[in-house]
């Protein structure tokens, strides 16, 4: 426990932060929810135009204010709490209310095209489609109404105004799900972290909203094309208009998001993932033209999503150039490999985390994400991934690696490690795992965790049910993983494990030869540094600072560019100063301020760790190497009463195992049944989990990557 406020204090500051954040929150939506009315349009918005138009923020003044800030001072709040959260080490979140909505884990939907579904997230779902379709309605009657009196001015039909209408309509539902596509995908998003999700469980949301959003601006588009082709205005597709919504710009950024949807397609996604991943970088066009199109203060309503991911890609950018120090790799049996970087003694995850490798020698561009298998707490020198072939990249890795003259230097760069904000398995009385194939990777740093936690807080601990299935026996030597390696003071008596491996493709044992199981270590390299903290989630404070003050500097570089450059020619008409110049400008000083504020902090904590870095340097540079011996990871199991890992565990050869059974003998009251595996396995769980009406079962599906 760290010093500083108690827990009862603790606890009053996180209720005040929950309520203001929730406050804040809800008015947020509730100006979303009255926007398509026409007493905001045409009373509440120009009142606060009026106010808040100056000479120095212009007319978007007033929708930075609305629909910006707010959500940047949830960030930069949610920031805060995060780093006293952490810093005081007090266990409170249970009094985030947000967290205990989310993470309700009761299932509503097990199979289908939106995948395993809690009813919480149907909930959520269920009202923000409520929310499109009323903004839709909305729009659609109060523009109605002045169909006649348009048509009779334009002299169309009522029924082509309508048509445009109805166009106009949907481009104004889409801003509203532009607006939080990109809130899931900010992998160190603070606001993610204080509900209790991370980017990994979030991508099914932005999958939803990508849909969604994609679906609606197809249907804007092709609203104004018939309009267009029905009135014989076919060349306003041709117009880029300086004042007013540039239509070639909305078309551009339309063609960029229809690519990246028709890649981002279940099969195509899995079949032919580099398509889908190049083509998805379409984002930047998508996102620059759709400012073009509706002006830099329209695009304002979008902004704060799309800025906290820029922070946070940018953050990962400084990050991932720093090359880093590999000390080993294990060549596994059944084409796996286990690789082991030196890690600051500052850097802490939880399990479950995932960090993202590229390998320069086999692709300069590709960052593929892997689970983390080592326990920050016991391994506090090393962070560990394993990677098993399944693609030509990890084939190539596993090459380089498994040649008879392999390399004595593997160079690498990290992002992360991204996980979870705490370790919320440690209440259930009994963890069940169920594993698929390499799924068992994020099991590994979860027992650890478990074996740590009975050694240093004398709490009773969960016992751990682990179910494996394997298409291979070689397969097994996985599972030699699990325990610490020997050397470790733990007390592993303290475990309380049971193991069912199956071996589904295989009906008989086979001899696996330990021969085959090699070690190489790596030659260290001066220039290589050690996983090291990362702004964001591992400095929570620096994040809020970064957020706060690059919008700080983006509001004053718009400020003195309106005042002093464009108000003078353009006083505020929006007639006579271009609007693409002004929207180029926009864009420029968001990543300006981004850039700045975000380097500042970046190289000030560098500055700060250098010293550390160096020390890890000399001690890696100085300590000889050991022999490969030393690392072969041998487990400690004979600590385990009277068993062995291997007696430990029961082997059932060419079998599925029957989860419904499994599942259906348990008798303590709090479970947690933990799944990590391909989709099928996860759906088949669920499907067990909800067909059971006791409550004791809670379920969690793991996203675990390899």
């Amino acid at each position: 426990m760290g010093s500083g406020p108690s827990g009862a204090s603790m606890k009053i500051v996180s209720a005040v932060i929950t309520l203001l954040l929730m406050v804040v929150f809800l008015g947020y939506m509730m100006i979303w929810s009255v926007t398509p009315t026409n007493t905001f349009y045409l009373n509440w918005f120009p009142d606060v135009e009026k106010k808040t138009s100056s000479t120095y923020l212009g007319e978007q003044g007033s929708t930075i204010l609305i629909y910006a800030f707010p959500i940047l001072f949830i960030a930069t709040i949610a920031s805060l709490y995060l780093h006293l959260e952490k810093k005081y080490d007090h266990d409170i979140n249970t009094s985030r209310l947000f967290s205990r909505m989310i993470l309700s884990k009761r299932l509503a939907i097990t199979k289908g095209p939106l995948g395993i579904v809690t009813w919480t997230e149907l909930t959520f779902l269920t009202m923000f489609v409520a929310l499109l379709v009323w903004s839709l309605y909305s729009y659609m009657h109060d523009m109605f109404a002045f169909a006649a009196v348009e048509a009779a001015q334009e002299k169309f039909q009522v029924w082509e105004v309508k048509l445009e209408t109805a166009g106009l309509s949907l481009g104004l539902v889409g801003n509203t799900c532009l607006a939080f596509l990109f809130f899931p995908v900010a992998r160190g998003s603070s606001v993610l972290q204080y509900v209790g999700l991370t980017s990994e469980a979030s991508i099914k949301y932005h999958i939803w909203l990508g849909h969604i959003t994609m679906a609606i601006f197809t249907a804007h588009g092709l609203f104004y094309v018939t309009y267009w082709s029905l009135t014989h205005q076919i060349l306003q597709m041709l117009k880029w208009d300086k004042f007013m919504v540039s239509n070639v710009a909305g078309e551009i950024a339309l063609l960029a998001g229809l690519v990246m949807w028709a890649t981002s397609f279940g099969r195509i996604r899995r079949k032919i993932f580099e398509l889908f991943y190049y083509s998805h970088h379409l984002y930047v066009v998508f996102v620059i033209f759709y400012v073009f199109h509706v002006g830099f203060a329209g695009s304002c309503l979008i902004l704060p999503g799309f800025y906290l991911f820029l922070i946070d890609r940018y953050l990962r950018l400084l990050q991932s150039q720093q090359k880093i120090r590999s000390v080993a790799a294990r060549i596994l049996p059944s084409e796996t490999v286990e690789l082991n970087f030196s890690k600051s003694s500052g850097l802490s995850y939880a399990p479950t985390s995932i960090a993202f490798i590229n390998v320069p020698s086999i692709s300069r561009i590709q960052w593929h994400p892997f689970t983390v298998t080592s326990n920050s707490n016991m391994d506090s020198d090393k962070l560990s991934v394993v990677i098993k072939c399944d693609g030509s990249w990890s084939h190539k890795l596993y090459q380089i690696l498994s040649s008879p003259s392999p390399t004595n230097r593997l160079e690498v760069s990290i992002e992360g490690p991204y996980g979870p904000p705490s370790a919320n398995f440690m209440r259930y009385e009994k963890l069940v795992l169920v594993s698929g194939g390499s799924g068992v990777t994020p099991f590994i740093s979860i027992i650890r965790e478990i074996i740590f936690k009975s050694n240093t807080t004398g709490s009773k601990t969960p016992a751990i049910h682990l179910v494996c299935a394997f298409k291979k026996y070689a397969n097994l030597t996985m599972l030699e993983l699990l325990l610490p390696v020997s050397g470790t003071t733990l007390d592993l008596s303290r475990l309380q494990l049971q193991i069912e491996a199956y071996i589904t493709q295989e009906t008989e044992p086979k001899t696996v030869n330990q021969s085959s199981i090699r070690t190489i270590l790596f030659k260290p390299n001066p220039s290589d540094a050690p996983v090291s903290v990362v702004l964001g989630p591992n400095s929570w404070l620096w994040l809020s600072v970064i957020i706060s003050s690059s919008f700080i500097i983006f509001l004053l570089l718009t400020g003195l560019l309106t005042r002093f450059y464009i108000f003078p020619i353009d006083h505020n008409t929006n007639m006579k100063y271009p609007m693409p110049a002004s929207s180029a400008f926009g864009m420029l000083f968001v990543c300006v301020a981004i850039t700045i504020a975000a380097s500042a902090a970046f190289l000030w904590n560098k500055r700060e760790n250098a010293k550390e870095l160096n020390q890890i340097r000399t001690t890696d540079m100085s300590t000889p190497a050991p022999s490969p011996a030393s690392l072969l990871y041998e487990t400690e199991l004979e600590s385990l009463p009277h068993q062995s890992l291997r007696q430990a565990t029961i082997v059932q050869l060419g079998r599925r195992p029957n989860l419904k059974k499994i599942l259906s003998e348990l008798k303590e009251e709090n479970v947690g049944v933990y799944v990590s595996g391909p989709r099928t396995m996860r759906q088949e769980v669920a499907a067990v989990c909800s067909s059971f009406s006791a409550d004791n079962l809670h379920f969690e599906s793991i996203s675990f990557s390899w």
